[in-house]
């Protein structure tokens, strides 16, 4: 395992980061780990070097965080040895201040993921989305309260327009508060809208850009290959409004030709291209099974020739904006 600087900060992570989105209570979607499942690929990970891991408040209505901090307590001898992030927007109540970027949702949120994660802190805490009802001022200030009080070590960001990441940004530093460090866009083979603007503006201002869905929810790992899909496949209907089958034949191909011609699953093939992408830090890589495991793994050493990165990228086209 490789590791690196997450942006402009000393705090280094590993390559991989494992979403931990899968892990949780299968009784809310078919495809999700318990936590005696996802103990050995958790492990498995850790063992390969991985020490960096992702999930959300969010996620399974929290059992994610509680399984994630579960399992790294019981995997790693000390908290200093792992980067935990989680996030906070999306509604986690029935409240109506049981979501969005609130002072009071906020502090609310950040104590409630900490009970699940059995843990006094985390090392990067980001905003989910952006949020339209609050002032960015108060969110800046909020999260920057956060970090003062030791419950968060980094600030990071997820999908949304550069303009809005530019003028949170701003808003922090005029007022002396707590910038942003990195930012959790949606970026793969398949969808490369961020290298318009969003890209570019991490690069100049030295934010880590760690992408979620870097094989488009396991489309470009299934490259090649006929028959059925996955459990998650069948029942994720954002698969559907994300990308699409007939835009991204081409590409797809083209993954499993040069798959073929390495001699390599098609997942190592998508996520070498994208670590190898200027300004990415660590793509978000989900895991249920070990062989997502050895894949992701593996692809931090796979070095793509340039005609053979180019030969993936050419035939994209630009297509709508999708968070």
């Amino acid at each position: 395992m490789d590791y690196t600087r997450l942006g402009n900060t000393g705090l280094k992570v590993s390559r991989i980061c494992l979403g931990m989105m899968s892990y949780g209570d299968p009784g809310e979607w078919d495809w999700v780990l318990s936590e005696d499942a996802a103990e050995p690929i958790v492990r498995r990970a850790a063992e390969a070097g991985v020490t960096f891991f992702d999930t959300a408040d969010v996620y399974t209505s929290g059992a994610s965080e509680v399984v994630t901090g579960r399992l790294l307590r019981k995997i790693f001898a000390r908290r200093e040895d792992y980067v935990l992030a989680t996030k906070v927007y999306f509604p986690v109540g029935e409240a109506v201040n049981d979501r969005g970027l609130s002072r009071k949702h906020i502090h609310a949120a950040i104590d409630a993921s900490l009970e699940r994660l059995g843990t006094d802190y985390v090392d990067l805490y980001q905003i989910h989305r952006w949020d339209d009802e609050t002032p960015i001022e108060e969110t800046m200030e909020a999260l920057h309260e956060v970090v003062k009080a030791g419950k968060a070590r980094y600030l990071g960001a997820s999908s949304m327009w550069a303009w809005q990441f530019a003028k949170a940004q701003h808003v922090a530093a005029a007022n002396g508060w707590t910038r942003f460090v990195s930012m959790q866009p949606h970026y793969n083979l398949l969808y490369r809208e961020e290298e318009r603007e969003m890209l570019p503006l991490c690069a100049d201002q030295g934010v880590g850009v760690i992408p979620w869905s870097p094989l488009a929810r396991g489309t470009l790992a299934r490259a090649g290959q006929s028959g059925e899909g996955t459990a998650r496949s069948g029942s994720d209907g954002r698969i559907d409004y994300l990308y699409d089958p007939d835009n991204d034949a081409l590409i797809l191909d083209r993954v499993a030709e040069v798959a073929r011609e390495r001699r390599l699953p098609a997942a190592q093939v998508a996520l070498a291209w994208l670590l190898g992408q200027p300004g990415v830090t660590a793509p978000i890589v989900g895991a249920t099974k070990d062989r997502h495991i050895d894949d992701a793994v593996a692809a931090v050493s796979l070095a793509l020739t340039d005609k053979e990165r180019d030969y993936l990228a050419e035939p994209y086209r630009a297509r709508e904006v999708r968070f």
